[in-house]
C-alpha cells in the first residue's frame, strides 16, 4: 500500500505541468478509484476520519460530474493531497 501513495502523489504533482486534457481526466479516474481503495483500507483499520477524508476526495476527483474549481485551485488541491499521501507514506514506512 505504501508505494500506492507515492505513485498517486507523483501523478497528482505531474498535473502541475502543462499536460494534455486527457491526462487530467485519466488522473481523476485513477485518483477516484485509488481514494475509494484507500478509504476502504482505513475503514478496515477503523480510522473514521481518514475514511471520511478519502471518501470526500473520491467524490471530488470523480470524473463523471465535473467540479469546476479552476486551474489554480485544482493545482492547490493536487499539491495538498500529494502532501497528505506523502505523509501517509512516511507514516507507513516508519511502522
Amino acid at each position: 500500500m505504501k508505494h500506492f501513495y507515492l505513485i498517486l502523489s507523483v501523478l497528482l504533482l505531474l498535473c502541475l505541468a502543462p499536460m494534455p486534457y486527457g491526462y487530467f481526466m485519466l488522473v481523476r479516474f485513477i485518483s477516484m478509484v485509488a481514494f475509494v481503495i484507500i478509504a476502504y483500507h482505513f475503514y478496515e483499520e477503523k480510522k473514521k476520519g481518514l475514511v471520511i477524508t478519502f471518501g470526500a476526495l473520491a467524490i471530488l476527483f470523480q470524473p463523471l460530474i465535473k467540479i469546476a474549481l479552476g486551474r489554480n485551485i485544482w493545482n492547490i488541491v493536487d499539491v495538498v493531497v500529494a502532501m497528505l499521501l506523502i505523509y501517509l507514506w512516511i507514516q507507513e514506512r516508519n511502522r
